[in-house]
């Protein structure tokens, strides 16, 4: 029988049971000889797991299997890749953020400050990755996959809350834009673009690429909700306080409708998180008998060869070293992505840096930085395996998991951002300026476009690229919608006016 062609074996220990004469076990590239009848205990046992559900309790404390210790946990983290060398860089950023608090800014000179929490970050964002993947062995492939993801939002989350909590609410909504159509275009174009070089097309799950674009086209449209309701308000009247010096603002700009705003954006955000946690109970308990959308008909055969492999592997970390890793890790990532944003401050005020500019290309792009020096360390190294001659076969399924983070991002974190300004008294709302709200509509477009068939290529990624850049160079030149900076500020919107009024007279 040639390679690749399924064989089918009786299992001759079951034979004395009945019904076992009919059992057939189908075997599709498992690593058998195609002429060999013989398996191991161990395999017999994944087999048959494959048939029902394991509990979660049974996988998360791997009852029946071997546990792991804690010292070769330690060992497995440790080893894990040799970026964690760049760990030594964690205590040097964190001394030079406090010598420069506590002797001024001579001490460590902004750039080099940046450059040191750039390389501590590094590591951690690997570290959250293989954390990442290790838990996955103990929640299962579903839910493991939606840890990885919110994991690698950790770092634009931990940046929108600072943003947050110092009320810097119009560069917080410019980041939120950012981080989402960066995930949507940036990251997607380059991994199809690179993909897609060695191969005609990859591949795609056709369903969860149809939810992914239910999902994402709501989460884009709410932001157009408050945005077409503000623009489509009668003007009624300004404060007379900013009357004379401001005629360019809309009547709308005004303490109540803010109010009104906020009790909109308020309710957005609840049925938004709804639809969100009905969209993570779906993909991991899908309606019907045993169903799973990776070993669905339409499901990509490089999709289920990864599902296999996945079945048959073993963790190297045990669960429990693996929780207080991350959790460590998260705290560190916080820290130093907060020192890091501060450092790179020194951009925005000595370059003449517009504030959307920043907003919405220059912080994500540094918020991503870890991740994007990975790409680049996994590139060069791939690279020169290719020129020694060490050529392994083209990847066919397209790498996704950017569209599923920008999701996330817009339907968990943005309402949950909006709950947490409710919950502090800081008026964060889902009134976007316009312009932003027209580049996440547009990026959204693109991107439903580019996977409607569930394939992707080479040019698809470079277009998806050559917009992002677009993109940038639109903003570059933005100053801003003035109605939204004044609705977005910690004051109240009339002592928002009357400053803007001192500072134009002044």
């Amino acid at each position: 029988m040639s390679t690749g062609s399924t064989v089918v074996q009786r299992s001759s220990a079951g034979r004395a049971n009945t019904g076992d004469d009919d059992r057939r076990i189908v075997d599709e590239e498992q690593g058998l000889s195609s002429g060999s009848n013989t398996r191991s205990p161990e395999l017999n046992e994944k087999e048959a797991e494959k048939g029902r559900v394991v509990p979660i309790a049974d996988r998360f404390l791997r009852r029946g299997r071997r546990q792991i210790g804690v010292v070769e946990s330690l060992k497995a983290i440790l080893f894990s890749s040799w970026l964690n060398l760049l760990l030594v860089f964690i205590p040097i950023a964190w001394g030079a953020h406090f010598s420069n608090t506590e002797h001024g800014e001579d001490v460590f000179k902004l750039q080099l400050t940046f450059v040191l929490c750039f390389l501590a970050i590094v590591p951690l964002e690997k570290l959250f990755e293989y954390g990442g993947e290790q838990m996955m062995f103990y929640l299962g492939e579903d839910l493991g996959e939606l840890l990885i993801i919110t994991l690698n939002n950790t770092v634009e989350a931990t940046l929108a809350i600072i943003l947050l909590t110092k009320c810097e609410l119009k560069l917080l909504q410019a980041t939120i834009i950012g981080v989402v159509i960066l995930h949507l275009l940036l990251i997607p174009g380059v991994a199809f673009a690179f993909g897609g070089v060695r191969v005609l097309e990859q591949e795609l799950h056709p369903h969860l690429t149809e939810l992914n674009h239910t999902l994402l086209t709501i989460g884009v449209m709410t932001l157009l909700l408050p945005a077409a309701f503000f623009a489509a308000s009668a003007h009624t009247g300004i404060p007379e306080s900013a009357e004379a010096a401001l005629e360019g603002l809309t009547p709308l700009v005004s303490d109540d409708t803010r109010h009104l705003m906020l009790q909109m954006s308020r309710g957005l955000a609840v049925v938004l998180l709804t639809v969100y946690i009905c969209s993570r109970i779906f993909l991991h308990d899908p309606p019907g008998e045993n169903y799973e959308l990776s070993q669905h008909r339409l499901a990509p055969e490089a999709l289920k060869e990864r599902r296999a492999e996945f079945e048959n592997s073993e963790p190297e970390v045990n669960q429990w070293v693996c929780i207080a890793m991350l959790a460590v890790t998260i705290g560190i990532m916080a820290a130093t992505g907060e020192w890091l944003v501060d450092s790179i401050e020194f951009v925005r005020e000595e370059g003449g840096i517009k504030q959307e500019w920043f907003g919405l290309i220059l912080l994500p792009l540094v918020s991503f930085s870890g991740d994007g020096f990975l790409a680049v360390a996994f590139f060069i190294r791939s690279t020169f395996r290719w020129m020694r001659g060490q050529r392994p076969p083209p990847a066919t399924l397209a790498n996704a998991r950017p569209i599923d983070m920008s999701i996330q991002f817009m339907m968990f974190w943005l309402p949950f951002i909006v709950l947490l300004g409710w919950w502090r008294g800081q008026p964060m709302s889902f009134l976007f300026d316009l312009f932003e709200v027209a580049l996440v509509i547009a990026s959204c477009f693109i991107v439903n476009y580019v996977t409607a068939d569930a394939k992707t290529n080479w040019l698809e990624g470079y277009a998806m690229l050559a917009f992002y850049v677009m993109i940038a160079i639109c903003s570059w030149f933005y100053q801003g919608q003035a109605e939204v900076v004044e609705l977005s500020q910690c004051l109240s919107v009339e002592a928002a006016l009357n400053s803007t009024l001192e500072s134009i007279l002044d």
